[in-house]
């Protein structure tokens, strides 16, 4: 499909989860209406982000997929005929749980889904006390659009990540997230963190001749437990063309839906004249598979 026109729904999240369903649903509409044919939600948007602590009581939020939340996100997709990547917080088994990325297609059916793969465990990002690391690998999903290589969050900050989805064909990398400042950062650290985060996104867009889709949450989200700063996410939802050039961004302080054209013959021209994976001396590579080269 070419162009593809593809739609961000960056958004503030509170306690009601239906409210917060509702505001993503009427982008989704709104999307649709204005010719997009992929939305992109951010992580974990039917809720706060409740891994700014550990508190066992926010297992309750988790649900199966197929789920309730699938259930609804299916009929969305299906009503207004797009392919919808959505973030939920998935429970497998009792005391199993995932951060799962579900690819909606068109006609509301679940195409494909990804279970995050790296974990963080950082201040006010706790997210190894309720996320089991995904067991689906690095598996692209093949859709009406394109083949997506969808990821999320903190999988952005990984190569290695990223080549292995193109290595399987993806068309377009796509990153629900959730991320922001620690509010009492300075500024110029401020500065550097999400400077650092847009760069190595680009960086996995010129590497492997492919777009970036990165969709943000947005606004000051307080730490539930009452211990922690809370988190101001910084917006600033992008999409990066295949040689990392800047196609749109968001802002970093305002809910938006970013609508972008996106030509997908570029990756297919880039490639040729930036033959990267032609000059890959997979030959010696082996010690990537090592934690570190002692």
């Amino acid at each position: 499909m070419n162009p593809l026109i593809v739609g961000l729904v960056q958004q503030s999240c509170g306690e009601d989860r239906d409210v917060n369903l509702a505001k993503s649903i009427e982008s989704i509409r709104k999307a649709s209406s204005l010719g997009v044919k992929l939305v992109v939600l951010q992580e974990l948007h039917a809720g706060t982000y409740f891994c700014q602590c550990e508190d066992p009581a926010h297992f309750d939020m988790a649900e199966p997929i197929p789920g309730p939340t699938t259930e609804v996100l299916g009929s969305v997709a299906k009503e207004f005929g797009v392919v919808l990547v959505a973030s939920l917080f998935e429970r497998r088994a009792a005391g199993l749980y995932h951060n799962t990325a579900v690819v909606f297609e068109k006609d509301g059916s679940i195409a494909g889904k990804y279970r995050k793969m790296h974990i963080p465990d950082d201040p006010a990002y706790y997210e190894k006390f309720y996320f089991t690391p995904g067991d689906l690998g690095f598996t692209t999903i093949r859709t009406s659009v394109g083949t997506l290589g969808v990821l999320v969050c903190w999988d952005q900050w990984y190569p290695e990540a990223a080549r292995l989805m193109a290595l399987a064909g993806a068309d377009l990398l796509i990153y629900p997230t959730a991320i922001g400042w620690e509010p009492s950062d300075s500024d110029a650290e401020k500065v550097r963190q999400k400077e650092a985060w847009l760069t190595i996104q680009r960086a996995h867009a010129i590497a492997n001749g492919i777009p970036v889709v990165c969709a943000n949450r947005v606004g000051f989200e307080p730490d539930p437990s009452g211990v922690g700063n809370g988190i101001t996410f910084w917006g600033s939802s992008f999409v990066a063309g295949p040689q990392g050039e800047f196609l749109a961004q968001a802002g970093n302080d305002g809910e938006e839906l970013l609508i972008v054209e996106i030509d997908m013959t570029r990756s297919e021209k880039v490639r040729r004249i930036w033959p990267f994976l032609r000059d890959r001396r997979i030959d010696a590579y082996g010690d990537l598979l090592k934690r570190y080269r002692d």
